[in-house]
């Protein structure tokens, strides 16, 4: 890949109008411009927006997944991007090489699928669950991990041509690990690189109401659609015993039975597990495919 061209792909509800103009000025001032901005109003209408700046407003809220979806075909059409970065609409890019170093990245690299950022608040602190590697003490350590973030990432246009979009029927919720299992089950790779900073507010995943419902009903079709078939019940096992233990909440754990019987009970085409290559590929990254 030569010079490889920047689309950025923004989801809004049209409740943060502030905080989306913000992170669309912190784009403009990217050193290295975007060739295209697609802003996805997720089933409310769009608030005015710069020019170069495309708007698609959906009638209804499609989730991350669907709402990511409708921006890549955007930006499929325009046919000029190589690399997607999706944003949230409540960060901000604070340096302006960010697309600078990212298309560096993916210059050295044509393997290179996944690019995640490090998400920081306005403290300069990482949460724990922001960087994706059981081994989180270190937000700096950056490399090839196994999973990546949502709020701030690149991903490689001929990666999602080759393996298709963001899992629709999950809404939110682990999309972005399925989307890694299946980047690296097709070769590709997934890169932490901590030098890439969003700055975000400090928030809890609990604070969205469908959150242990979405959370457990997705883990299910995310080993169903993935995984081996022996390994469908060891990683199901192994999380349901993390989930009991870290819950504190009754009513929560009554939401994720819930939401972990659906995901049993309904299908999430189409399955494709992983080769095994990729399931020791991945526990040499140190992470295995069971936790």
């Amino acid at each position: 890949m030569h010079h490889p061209r920047v689309g950025v792909a923004i989801l809004t509800m049209g409740t943060r109008p502030a905080e989306l103009a913000g992170l669309l000025d912190s784009v403009a001032m990217q050193d290295t411009p975007a060739a295209r901005v697609v802003v996805v109003g997720n089933g409310a209408p769009l608030p005015p927006l710069p020019e170069g700046v495309t708007g698609v407003e959906l009638p209804e809220n499609l989730g991350v997944t669907g709402g990511r979806n409708a921006a890549l075909d955007r930006l499929k059409e325009f046919g000029d991007v190589d690399v997607v970065v999706d944003l949230d609409d409540d960060g901000l890019l604070i340096s302006p090489d960010v697309f600078t170093r990212l298309v560096a990245l993916y210059e050295a690299d044509e393997g290179l699928g996944v690019v995640s950022f490090r998400v920081a608040d306005e403290r300069g602190l990482t949460q724990r669950r922001h960087v994706p590697r059981l081994r989180a003490g270190d937000p700096m350590r950056g490399g090839l991990v196994t999973t990546f973030l949502g709020g701030g990432h690149g991903l490689s246009m001929p990666m999602l041509e080759q393996i298709g979009g963001w899992p629709e029927s999950f809404f939110y919720a682990h999309e972005e690990t399925d989307l890694a299992w299946r980047a690296m089950d097709a070769g590709w790779k997934v890169l932490y690189e901590p030098q890439l900073l969003l700055q975000h507010p400090w928030t809890s995943p609990t604070r969205h109401s469908v959150f242990f419902r979405m959370v457990a009903r997705n883990r299910v079709w995310l080993a169903k659609r993935n995984l081996p078939a022996v390994l469908v019940p060891v990683y199901l096992g192994l999380w349901t015993l993390l989930t009991v233990a870290r819950t504190r909440s009754v009513a929560g754990l009554r939401a994720w039975a819930g939401g972990f019987a659906e995901g049993v009970r309904t299908p999430c085409p189409p399955r494709r597990p992983m080769r095994w290559a990729t399931v020791w590929r991945m526990t040499r990254l140190g992470r295995p495919p069971v936790i």
